[in-house]
């Protein structure tokens, strides 16, 4: 394994990083060199398994920071970046702040008052899934963490712009969370950040568990995409760690689809 950054005293900060999506990411970008951040709200049944990932994670000979705190809550925002600041010293820098975030709810849009979606379901998810992207980047832009040559990255799934049962809060949330990252790639232009979405084909995480109808969701998938097969969390961790590269500076502004070519039909 080539560790492309390794004494950089790079970070990466991961909005939800405990499983899926950002823990994969966590793994390929620590065993590349590169210092990772976890932020994770996690409940204390989950946390013998959570170690033994962070563990393999601290193996890698990085500097690993994990802190099981509401990454939406202002007082806990505060409290982590404290801590951030503690651990960065005085050459650390943020090379990648990469939002894993699944907190959306899943309810119909059709049924009894407490069954079908609400305003308030809609905010809350907005909140979490797509808005948390600006605070988190407003937040470490403002205490000069992020290095000269920054990426923000960001998943989506097809559901920001195809509609899926049960699914209509969070694909309004991929298709506000799109938009955001779209607009911090040109307004943060200038101050080095660069921001792309990576569109992630049908991942079995605990997330697709989570939507009503994913076992025939899956099916459905290996039948259409090319390789008939589901993308796999390191399939996406491999792009993102793609995506820090010196490489992948021009890249900015995108919607990245990761999916084998699943989005073709």
């Amino acid at each position: 394994m080539v560790r492309r950054f390794e004494n950089t005293n790079y970070w990466t900060v991961i909005l939800g990083g405990s499983s899926g999506l950002g823990l994969a990411s966590a793994k390929k970008l620590a065993s590349e060199g590169m210092n990772i951040c976890i932020l994770h709200r996690s409940s204390r049944a989950e946390m013998e398994s959570i170690n033994k990932e962070f563990s393999a994670i601290k193996n890698e000979n990085i500097q690993f920071l994990s802190l099981n705190k509401d990454v939406l809550n202002l007082e806990h925002q505060q409290d982590i970046l404290t801590e951030l600041k503690n651990v960065l010293g005085s050459e650390g820098k943020i090379r990648c702040l990469l939002h894993s975030i699944a907190k959306g709810n899943l309810k119909p849009m059709i049924g009894d008052e407490n069954e079908s979606l609400s305003a308030d379901d809609f905010a809350i998810t907005l909140q979490a899934m797509a808005i948390s992207l600006y605070d988190w980047t407003k937040l470490i832009f403002n205490d000069n963490l992020f290095a000269e040559d920054a990426r923000i990255v960001a998943f989506t799934s097809e559901g920001s712009s195809k509609p899926i049962n049960n699914y209509g809060a969070v694909s309004a949330a991929k298709a506000a969370l799109e938009a955001i990252s779209r607009n911090i790639a040109l307004e943060f232009a200038p101050f080095g950040l660069r921001s792309n979405c990576i569109q992630a084909g049908v991942t079995d995480t605990r997330s697709l568990q989570m939507i009503p109808a994913s076992e025939e969701i899956k099916e459905h998938t290996k039948k259409r995409n090319p390789f008939k097969r589901l993308t796999t969390p390191e399939d996406v961790a491999n792009v993102v760690s793609l995506l820090c590269t010196n490489e992948a500076a021009w890249i900015n502004g995108c919607i990245i689809p990761v999916d084998g070519g699943e989005h073709l039909s």
